[in-house]
Order: structure tokens, then sequence, then C-alpha cells
């Protein structure tokens, strides 16, 4: 009797299994990494989203302002002149809306992409009261005066302000805030790119 050759047969049983093998062990291994990616990505969507409030930073601001008025002429001469000291405070605030900031979570290349920063918008609350005022019956500060002088420490007070340096405290406390996120995608190994050009060096 002839015996039969099963090695072929066997040969080809092996190859399906071994090819069922790296099938399964291919689709773990995609499996694997597509699951490290959608977790990169809902760590780094997270934490933008705690973002999304308004972002102020504030100053307080004050000052003594004096305002003298001319004195009238009596007899030829100056008498009865009229003084006014104006205390003016102002609350100076800083603002960044949040929800305009714009940041791309690029998985597949490992890039957290920065692209739109919203601009500050600063805002200054002038007030004013009179601390001291001398003047004398005769030559009184009538009311229509009092409201201009007022007005004008007010205007005084917002020529006063560095808003220049303001805007400068404003952008260091965005990147401060920002900071969280860097952090983050740096322990991810994401590299950071700023499309806007106004972030400046990462602050790690």
């Amino acid at each position: 009797m002839q015996r039969r050759n099963y090695f072929p047969l066997l040969t080809f049983l092996l190859g399906i299994v071994l090819a069922v093998i790296f099938f399964f062990a291919w689709k773990g291994l995609k499996d694997d990494k597509a699951d490290v990616i959608n977790q990169d990505y809902y760590l780094l969507t997270n934490q933008i989203s705690k973002m999304n409030k308004m972002l102020v930073v504030e100053q307080d601001f004050s000052s003594f302002q004096t305002h003298k008025s001319a004195a009238i002429k009596i007899a030829g001469f100056n008498v009865l002149p009229k003084e006014m000291i104006l205390l003016t405070t102002a609350k100076a605030q800083v603002t960044y809306d949040m929800k305009q900031v714009k940041i791309d979570v690029d998985t597949l290349n490992k890039k957290l992409i920065i692209q739109r920063i919203p601009n500050a918008e600063i805002k200054i609350y002038p007030d004013v009261k009179i601390h001291f005022m001398d003047d004398y019956a005769l030559n009184r500060f009538d009311q229509k005066s009092i409201n201009g002088i007022m007005e004008s420490a007010k205007r005084n007070m917002r020529k006063s302000i560095d808003q220049k340096k303001l805007q400068k405290e404003g952008r260091e406390q965005l990147v401060k805030n920002l900071n969280d996120i860097f952090v983050l995608a740096k322990a991810l190994d994401y590299e950071i790119v700023d499309n806007t050009g106004r972030i400046g060096p990462v602050p790690l």
C-alpha cells in the first residue's frame, strides 16, 4: 500500500495558522496604537476645553490731582483764589476671550498647532472724588466747572496708564495659562507649532 504524503497539507495548514496569528498580532498592535492616539487626543482636547473662559488681568491705580482756578479782582488785586484737590482712582483690565483661541491637535504627526490667539482688550474704569475744595462765596466753583474738572481728571488718569505695559503683562498671563497645555503636549512627545508668531519660546 502506498503511504500518503501529508507534508504539503501540514505545511499549508501551518501557513494558515501563522497567517492568522500574524493578522491578529498586527491588528492588536494597530488597535493599541489607535488607543494611544485616541487617548492623546482626548487628554489634549480636554485640557484645551478648560481654557474656554475669559482671562482677566486687573490692576488698580490712584493719584491726587490739583486744580487751581483764577482769582477774582477786587480793587485791582487778585483775591479769593480757588483750588480743588481730586482723588482719582482707576481699575484697568486686560481681557482675553479664550473661546477665540484655536489650537489643533495633529495626532498623526504628533503636533499641537496654535492657529489663533485673540487680541487683548484693555478697559479702564476711572473714578474721581473731590478730596479737598477751597473756594469762597464770591468765587464759587459752579457745577458745570466741577463736572468739567472731573472729566479732565479722568482723561489724565487714562493717559497716565501705560497700556503697552498692561498688554505685555496680559500676554505673559496668557502664556502661563497656555503652559498647562504645553507641559502636557511635551509629556506626550508632541511638537508645539505656533502659527500665530505671538507666543514666543514655549516656557518649559
